[in-house]
């Protein structure tokens, strides 16, 4: 059976329907869908990857800025969100950052390492698309874009062909043994996604975790855009788990890496407590402080706080915690210097809500993993269908985790399906 290899576009004149059996269909021509079809076609196995886009790989085009975080060198399981924090082990431990940077380093992908493990293409993104397409033509894997599912059916067993999947389109009908979803969540729409994994899985009673957004700003009810475009190093706390870089005020409330990284843990209500000053110290702010008092400074307490703070915002905080904003050091009490330090290293905040799905980077929650095996990451209620990527209930931080979520459960299954 042959559809042609219309690597970012759908030819519909190399679309022949009466061959429409696969061994292996993948809905979803990301990088976990990609990943899966090559594992399957190394293994011989005939695969196809469906997808409703014209062209591949919207969502990694447009990640790390163009330059694709594709992988951590420090992912590891205590990296990722979900309600089994065991769940990810296997896969990851079996398919690791180093396998992926192999196939990098084999396609003579230029990368470096920005901070903290992030390991990003020194071109574009463009790059890892290639790759990986370049990986699926090696294998005849076939692509069929604009290929818009209509309906998944389970076919009854038969001596032919024992169980396996009709899924009819808007392009025929097309059947298979092993169905992959790797679909994806609701993040970012504009690239499409859909909540079309989240259907099947219903289809099919398999319980799906309660998604929300996540990697995402803040919506917070006190309004900052006297500070819109601040961003300081910051260490923001939400629950028990703790992120330091910076913090970006934005029109609606809070962004950059740290506000992101703890929307992961964030649930409505919850609040978020901010240290504007993680490098030093209580004890040894406070003494600096109450030293330029022993020496009698008669500079404004907001004057000493730009030594530590963006101007800005050092405005902004006396004016919230002093009164008036413009009193002197030597005006204060020990005591109030004391808890005006402490409110520097531990202000709380409670966001009405994050951004939303047209901003985050991902999704939290999905495909309950309880309802999968975590060797194959296949259903198992129904036999034959697999569900990886994000559409699964594991989420990973920022910094290249998804990207490696993606390699990870898209290897396991290949070697299944």
């Amino acid at each position: 059976m042959y559809f042609g290899v219309c690597t970012f576009t759908f030819c519909r004149t190399c679309y022949y329907p009466a061959m429409n059996h696969f061994d292996v269909i993948v809905i979803g021509a990301g990088g976990a869908g990609m990943m899966c079809a090559i594992q399957a076609g190394k293994r011989g196995r005939k695969a196809a990857l469906l997808d409703h886009a014209s062209k591949i790989g919207a969502k990694i085009l447009i990640s790390g800025g163009g330059r694709c975080n594709f992988t951590n060198l420090t992912a590891n399981p205590e990296n990722y969100v979900s309600q089994n924090p065991h769940f990810c082990k296997s896969a990851l431990s079996r398919y690791t950052p180093q396998d992926f940077i192999q196939m990098v380093k084999e396609h003579r992908i230029a990368y470096h390492e920005k901070k903290m493990g992030q390991l990003f293409c020194d071109k574009s993104a463009r790059e890892i698309v290639d790759m990986l397409v370049a990986e699926c033509n090696k294998v005849d894997a076939q692509f069929l874009l604009e290929c818009k599912v209509q309906e998944v059916v389970k076919t009854s067993p038969s001596p032919a062909k024992g169980e396996g999947f009709t899924i009819k389109t808007n392009q025929g009908d097309f059947s298979c043994e092993s169905l992959v979803i790797a679909t994806g969540g609701l993040s970012i729409p504009k690239v499409g996604a859909t909540d079309f994994g989240y259907q099947i899985a219903k289809q099919f009673d398999i319980q799906v975790v309660e998604t929300s957004p996540a990697l995402d700003g803040f919506h917070l009810k006190q309004q900052f855009n006297d500070l819109m475009g601040v961003s300081v190093d910051a260490l923001v706390t939400c629950g028990k788990t703790s992120f330091r870089e910076n913090i970006l005020f934005t029109h609606a409330g809070l962004s950059g890496p740290a506000a992101l990284q703890a929307s992961l843990y964030w649930r409505p209500g919850n609040s978020l407590t901010i240290n504007f000053i993680p490098q030093v110290p209580l004890g040894k702010l406070t003494h600096w402080f109450q030293d330029y008092k022993r020496k009698g400074s008669k500079s404004e307490m907001r004057t000493l706080l730009k030594e530590w703070l963006p101007s800005r915002l050092a405005d902004r905080f006396c004016e919230m915690e002093l009164k008036p904003p413009t009193i002197t050091l030597v005006q204060l009490s020990n005591e109030k210097i004391e808890e005006f330090c402490a409110k520097l290293q531990s202000y709380s905040i409670t966001p009405l809500s994050t951004v939303g799905y047209n901003k985050a980077e991902v999704t939290r929650g999905g495909v309950d993993t309880n309802e999968l095996s975590s060797k194959t990451m296949e259903s198992k209620k129904v036999p034959g269908l697999y569900f990886i990527g994000e559409v699964v209930d594991v989420t990973g931080w920022l910094g290249g985790y998804n990207f490696q979520w993606a390699w990870s459960s898209g290897w396991a299954a290949g070697q299944a399906v």
